[in-house]
Formats: structure tokens, C-alpha cells, sequence
């Protein structure tokens, strides 16, 4: 029999179980992607002196923590109350990756060696590009669903580490094929900036789209939620 969501009340308790699997798997899918992630960039980002590639590596390291806060709060039955402790993990993690890369990508705009090619870290970023929006897509669906914000949170920074692909593939390319060595600190200074802020939505505890574990008035719903950035979407209450 398959358990269906009524709208305003949230998951039925069989759902709930599905989700929270689901989750766990989500997670471990992230951190053993993310450890290899963050090998390959690291090594690949000391040999070339590129600061962003080192920069994205130690991204890749930031999400395994922020996916293994998750799964030590999906690891006890109560998992709500740890919500808050998971988020601060995720948003500490966030602040940690902003304050090295800003560091790094400063020292090498000031002269303190040239990033070099290098193809294993195109190879990479274009892997990442087409890889983590899936992941992404399926823990925020099922973190929104489960009324989870450090799920939510946590698939953010999955999001990111597209957009850092993103922003790692265009800076390689053009210093690789320009010769501009200066493309690839900026683009670790992106990398940066992304990281400060969303360190301070999983600071705050931004949920966006959680859906009440009870019913709730369409009011208080909507205060519940806070989803003011237009995130929410009817797919939140439709079994997958």
C-alpha cells in the first residue's frame, strides 16, 4: 500500500521512514564522492599551485562534514532534536572553507606563485558539474518533505559544489588557455563568497519549505516555513 501525504499534515509515519532511508543513503552517496573528490583536487591543485582547485577540495572536505553532521542527526530515532547541532556543524564548516580560500586565493594574487594547467582538474569540475545537482535535487526534495532544515541545508551545499564546478571549469579553462594566471584566484574568491553565505543561512536555521509535523493553520504554516525566497513547490507534498 502506498502511504500518501495529505496537504498540512506532513509525512504519514510509513513516509517518514521511506525519507529518513532515503536520506541516509543520499548521504552516504555524498561523502564517498566527496572523499574522492577531495583527493583528486588536492593533489591536483598542489601540483598546479591553483588555489581554487585546492580551494574546491577543501570544499569537497567541508561537505563531507556537513553530510556526516547529517547523518550522525538521521542516526538517532529522535532525529529532530539534534537539528540544531547538525546546523551549526554545517555552518562552522562553511565559515572555515571561506576564511582558508580567501586566505590562499589573496596570498596568490599578491605574487606568491602562478597556478599552472591542469587537466585532471577540468576533468573533475566537468564530472562534479553534471554529478551534484542530482544529488542535490533528491536530498532537498526529501529534506523538505521530512520538515528537515539541516537536510535542506545540507543539499545547499551539495548545490554549491555545482556551482563551484561551475566557477572552477570556466577559471581552469581560461588560465589554461589564456595563460591568465590570475583567473583562478578570483574564481577561488567566488568560491568564497558562496561559502560565507550560506554559512549564514545554516547559522540562522533558514529551513525553507519544511512542512509542519502537524497540522497547522495557513498562517502559522507559512511563519513556520519562512519561505519568502519563493522555494516552495507542490512537488514538497507528493510521494516520490
Amino acid at each position: 500500500m502506498t502511504a500518501v501525504n495529505l496537504p498540512g499534515l506532513g509525512p504519514s509515519p510509513a513516509r517518514r521512514t521511506l525519507l529518513q532511508r532515503r536520506i541516509r543513503l543520499l548521504v552516504a552517496a555524498t561523502i564517498t564522492y566527496n572523499v574522492i573528490e577531495a583527493a583528486v583536487a588536492i593533489t591536483a591543485g598542489t601540483f598546479a599551485s591553483s588555489a581554487a582547485l585546492i580551494g574546491f577540495g577543501l570544499d569537497s572536505i567541508v561537505e563531507v562534514a556537513s553530510a556526516a553532521a547529517v547523518a550522525w542527526q538521521f542516526s538517532a530515532a529522535d532525529h529532530e532534536r539534534r537539528e540544531r547541532a547538525a546546523l551549526r556543524v554545517i555552518a562552522l564548516s562553511f565559515f572555515a572553507l571561506a576564511a582558508y580560500v580567501t586566505f590562499d586565493a589573496v596570498r596568490a594574487l599578491l605574487g606568491s606563485g602562478e597556478a599552472q594547467h591542469s587537466t585532471p582538474g577540468l576533468i573533475l569540475a566537468a564530472l562534479s558539474l553534471v554529478i551534484m545537482p542530482f544529488l542535490s535535487y533528491a536530498q532537498r526534495r526529501a529534506g523538505r518533505e521530512l520538515g528537515s532544515a539541516s537536510v535542506v541545508a545540507d543539499s545547499k551545499q551539495t548545490l554549491l559544489c555545482t556551482y563551484l564546478s561551475g566557477v572552477l571549469l570556466v577559471g581552469l579553462a581560461i588560465n589554461g588557455l589564456f595563460g591568465w594566471s590570475w583567473a583562478d584566484p578570483i574564481a577561488a574568491l567566488v568560491i568564497a563568497a558562496v561559502a560565507v553565505k550560506e554559512g549564514r543561512e545554516a547559522w540562522r536555521g533558514d529551513a525553507c519549505c519544511a512542512v509542519p509535523a502537524a497540522p497547522l493553520s495557513a498562517g502559522t504554516a507559512a511563519e513556520a516555513d519562512g519561505c519568502a525566497d519563493g522555494c516552495c513547490s507542490p512537488d514538497r507534498h507528493s510521494p516520490a
